[in-house]
């Protein structure tokens, strides 16, 4: 803008412009305006910016003298707005006039072409750099989004991207953007070179690697697409192999990433330097150990003869940082330092222990709990503030958050109190899931199609910890109504009380020749009592009424039972019973997760005694789980199950209270609950004895990293049921395996498996493909 005299205004309105951008330049040919007295003050132009804005900027007020040196400052302050490309002030008889021309508006930003990544994501991206609905528009920020674009279509392996940005102006000074996107195809990994290896072949290094050529699973992981940061990891997993297997000075020089002109294909090399393979020749501890370097030196992987392992000494390391942070040494540090004797192809190693200061526990945080009260998670807690910092205690309060399975994910951190040289916070971030789970399992099989089953239970009922259930079973062939409510600490203490009402009806499926009915109702409560920090003890009492209708054509066992117990003598008829049930239990769990355990075991003994009630019987049932890491990667569970009843005082086992064998959660493969003794009509009995082995070996799905939400396995299940006086046999038992795929749902723990079984025999009723909601193995 130019500065003007009053001699040069036109004589029909008398302005003078005040100050402009470029007073320096156009001091010489003109003069500057003389000050004047503010009157009043308009602005002229706008059309979304409200004049108050406007007035907010200027550093003049009515009634206030006007000079250059306020114009100046002025023009600076509402360009510096970014919402004008133009400012311009004039005076007209004392009244302030600021003449503005407002940059555009961004009505809004859109996308054609993208189906690489959700427009949602997209547009919340680009408005955190400044180009969305209601932003200022800006051809430099428009410039910026659309790199940016690229680069993610690049780093997705769309190496063919182009992108074209339309502007289309609208009403009221606003604009619309549009991003016409053409993705092209996906460059994939053609061929991946590793030069320079002797020691290993191209395949073993080639499996260490997340990039690779097209395969099976990768249009789901996308490890055929070029990424700078998985190429970066694949780095160091070959390092990582080379030092586990003795290469101490093992490297990659370098890698080349090469592309073909149609920007289809990637080739990738990478090129290795070895070295020579070292051995251990000493292993010596040095600095501050408190008297306990015998303690120490047993923790230490690396021994003397054996080939050098950096995993080994990593290991060794964090084992002594670990056990000196159980005597508050939070911030131990342990550093291996080697003595290299290239000539014998040796390596010492001195560990230098550094214990630094013992500190205390300031606080302890929880972040992520949206729902669950803090209260609920502290009382898991075992490390306390203002004590000594316990790494163990610290992990042991990790462990117990995460059991109680209200959370998909728990992380600790320690970082050093600020200010201070010896106290540390610990921090744990949850992360929930939904506790209010639908649960439903169902079955396809030849002779019953398909089965049905449902439940509706909240854990976690309101942030407070306890769990209350509404079982609706609505099979076909089962009904269940059951309230139920677990309070883990009934008191203060930890003991915890559960109690139960329920109503049941069994019928036997349409495949069944005979017909039968089953009523119970009753209720029970228990209270578990702990011992240690994973043993804990229960003992229950309940009440139950039994009620059996049986016709011509139900199962003799059925009808003999309804005999024995004040039925007809025939067994067609009814029979009730009235029991009493004692429980005593005993429970251990000390498994890393009660969701997706990847450590640990889990136990549980049951015994079950009715000598007040009409039944008169006992029931016993042990099962053991047990979790153990083989690679970062793959997990082995096992699981097996043993259980026996029998009658007391010379009276008949219940019936009712038998156990069954087949289909999920048992042996897979088989029908619910059908192995065993069937009788003349081929109807399944069950019997008093049990027993279920289970051996999974679980992954984590390709593409999802170490996310143990998703998961699948392969399996072998092996189980069968006999009656009361019968001897068990364990070349009767009925064995299957498969594969299957476990997922830690929205609505609940979700399994689905696929399973062949391996000795059936004529007679058995199979059914290869089943899925259950809720399942806890």
């Amino acid at each position: 803008m130019k500065l003007q005299s009053n001699s040069f205004a036109p004589p029909f309105i008398r302005r003078s412009l005040i100050g402009a951008a470029v007073l320096a330049v156009c001091a010489s040919q003109a003069q500057a305006a003389a000050p004047f007295k503010v009157k009043d003050i308009r602005v002229e132009g706008i059309q979304r910016t409200e004049a108050g804005t406007v007035f907010s900027y200027l550093p003049v007020r009515v009634g206030e003298t006007f000079d250059d040196d306020k114009a100046t400052a002025a023009i600076k302050a509402l360009y510096a707005t970014g919402f004008f490309k133009d400012v311009r002030l004039e005076e007209e008889n004392g009244v302030l006039v600021v003449l503005v021309e407002e940059r555009p508006a961004i009505a809004s930003v859109d996308f054609t072409g993208t189906k690489e990544f959700e427009k949602d994501m997209l547009v919340k991206a680009l408005k955190e750099i400044g180009v969305g609905e209601t932003k200022i528009f800006d051809k430099a920020s428009v410039d910026r989004a659309e790199q940016e674009l690229k680069r993610q279509y690049l780093s997705h392996g769309l190496y063919g991207v182009k992108i074209t940005t339309t502007v289309t102006p609208i009403e009221r000074n606003r604009v619309n953007i549009m991003f016409n996107v053409d993705e092209g195809d996906v460059a994939k990994i053609r061929q991946i070179n590793i030069v320079g290896n002797k020691a290993f072949s191209d395949k073993q290094l080639r499996e260490l690697l997340q990039l690779s050529t097209s395969g099976w699973f990768t249009w789901y992981s996308k490890a055929d697409q070029y990424s700078k940061t998985k190429l970066t990891g694949d780095i160091e997993a070959i390092k990582s192999w080379y030092l586990d297997h003795g290469y101490l000075e093992a490297n990659v020089e370098s890698t080349q990433v090469a592309i073909t002109p149609d920007k289809k294909d990637i080739y990738l090399t990478i090129n290795i330097t070895e070295g020579e393979k070292y051995t251990v020749s000493s292993v010596k501890l040095d600095g501050e150990m408190f008297g306990r370097e015998e303690e120490l030196r047993q923790l230490i992987l690396l021994r003397p003869g054996q080939t050098y392992s950096g995993a080994a000494q990593e290991a060794s390391n964090k084992r002594i940082a670990a056990r000196l942070g159980t005597f508050g040494y939070a911030f131990a540090n342990v550093t291996a330092n080697p003595e290299i004797d290239r000539a014998k192809r040796q390596v010492a190693f001195t560990f230098f222990v550094d214990p630094g200061k013992r500190a205390y526990v300031r606080h302890m945080t929880i972040s992520g709990n949206t729902t669950t009260r803090d209260e609920v998670i502290r009382r898991e807690f075992r490390q306390f503030e203002s004590s000594w910092y316990n790494a163990d205690k610290v992990k042991l309060s990790r462990d117990r958050v995460d059991r109680l399975g209200y959370f998909k994910d728990v992380k600790v951190d320690t970082p050093e109190s600020q200010g201070t040289s010896d106290q540390v916070d610990v921090n744990f971030e949850v992360t929930e899931k939904p506790t209010g789970n639908f649960m439903i399992g169902g079955a396809f099989s030849q002779a019953e199609k398909f089965t049905f089953t449902a439940s509706v239970q909240q854990q976690n009922f309101a942030g407070s910890g306890n769990t209350v259930g509404v079982e609706l079973n609505t099979s076909k062939y089962n009904r269940t109504i059951a309230f139920s409510q677990t309070n883990p600490y009934f008191t203060d203490d930890g003991i915890s009380r559960a109690f139960q009402l329920y109503l049941r009806t069994s019928r036997p499926p349409a495949a069944y020749v005979g017909s039968f009915t089953v009523r119970q109702q009753g209720g029970n409560i228990t209270f578990g009592v702990p011992f240690s920090e994973t043993d804990t003890v229960f003992f229950g009492i309940g009440a139950e009424k039994t009620l059996i209708e049986t016709d011509e054509t139900s199962p003799p066992l059925y009808q003999q039972f309804v005999a024995q117990n004040g039925g007809p003598a025939n067994g067609v008829g009814t029979a009730r019973t009235y029991a009493i049930p004692l429980t005593v239990a005993w429970g251990r769990d000390s498994r890393d997760s009660a969701i997706t355990p990847t450590t640990g075991r889990y136990q549980r003994a049951n015994l079950e005694v009715d000598a007040i009630g009409d039944s008169k019987y006992y029931r016993a049932i042990y099962e053991h789980q047990w979790y153990r890491p083989l690679t970062r990667w793959m997990t082995l569970a096992l699981r097996g199950e043993a259980d026996y009843g029998h009658g007391i005082g010379g009276h008949p086992y219940p019936i009712f209270k038998n156990f069954y064998a087949g289909g999920i959660g048992s042996v897979r493969g088989y029908e619910s609950s059908t192995l065993g003794v069937v009788d003349q009509f081929n109807n399944p009995l069950g019997g008093t004895k049990r027993v279920i082995g289970n051996a999974e070996l679980q992954f984590p799905f390709p593409g999802s990293g170490t996310d143990r939400s998703l998961r699948w396995f392969v399996f072998t299940d092996g189980g069968q049921v006999w009656q009361e006086k019968t001897k068990p046999r364990f070349n009767e038992l009925r064995y299957s395996a498969g594969i299957g795929l476990s997922w830690i749902s929205p609505v609940g723990p979700l399994k689905l498996s696929y399973a062949k079984p391996l000795n059936s025999l004529p007679g058995d009723r199979l059914e290869r493909f089943q899925f259950q909601m809720g399942t806890g193995f």
